[in-house]
């Protein structure tokens, strides 16, 4: 038996699908960020870590790679070869 969709029985729910199906309108998709605010951020973003880099010591540096590298392999599973 093949796969069909099933229209509504209801007249109200069949008429918007079909009205739905005939325009083919898809509602604007509004992620309620304001994309002035979305760009700013990922300006200031980009330059974070560079800057903060730049602020710290190489003691302080090689710290943190060490805090950061820690972070990422300790979740490992240690069971796996």
């Amino acid at each position: 038996m093949p796969n069909r969709s099933r229209m509504p029985t209801d007249l109200n729910s069949l008429a918007s699908r079909i009205t739905e199906m005939a325009t083919n309108e898809q509602p604007p998709a509004d992620d309620g960020k304001d994309p002035a605010a979305v760009a700013l951020g990922r300006k200031g973003g980009l330059k974070g870590g560079h800057a903060r880099a730049a602020k710290m010591t190489p003691e302080e540096r090689k710290e943190m790679a060490r805090k950061m590298a820690a972070a990422r392999w300790g979740k490992r599973d240690q069971s796996a070869p």
